[in-house]
């Protein structure tokens, strides 16, 4: 496990969006945006939430493996880069406590949707780099 860098750390807490890679059954990528956080129990640890009927869960219980890539909302030109692994899966409300914490953090409020297998992984960061282009942004 790598700490997660103090450069990369605030794209983490911020409220912006990560797009997560997984690993398909045939071995091609599969990616998604998602929201994500860090792991209350465990800060150098990440947490997302599906349903486990979806493609990334079905990828991610497969094959733990996934890359992430994070892009600064306020400045586009920021972003990291992360590498990791599930090492811890929670279901039913232990799952559902993912997706609230989350929806919290992204929204104000819990998650308002309650589907029939929710699903939290939490992830081991493996590698993170931060990087900054010199580009302007203008929205």
């Amino acid at each position: 496990m790598a700490p997660i860098p103090d450069d990369v750390r605030p794209l983490i807490e911020g409220t912006n969006f990560v797009h997560v890679a997984t690993v398909m059954p045939d071995g091609s990528p599969a990616s998604v945006a998602v929201w994500f956080g860090i792991d209350p129990d465990d800060r150098d640890r990440l947490e997302i939430y599906t349903q486990e009927v979806s493609r990334k869960a079905q990828n991610l219980l497969r094959d733990p493996r996934l890359a992430m890539s994070v892009v600064d909302m306020a400045d586009p030109y920021r972003t990291a880069r992360l590498r990791g692994k599930v090492v811890e899966i929670l279901r039913g409300d232990e799952g559902q406590a993912v997706g609230d914490r989350l929806a919290r953090k992204y929204t104000g409020e819990d998650f308002p949707f309650r589907g029939p297998q929710p699903i939290g992984f939490k992830v081991e960061v493996t590698s993170a780099a931060l990087m900054e282009l010199p580009f302007r942004y203008e929205s």
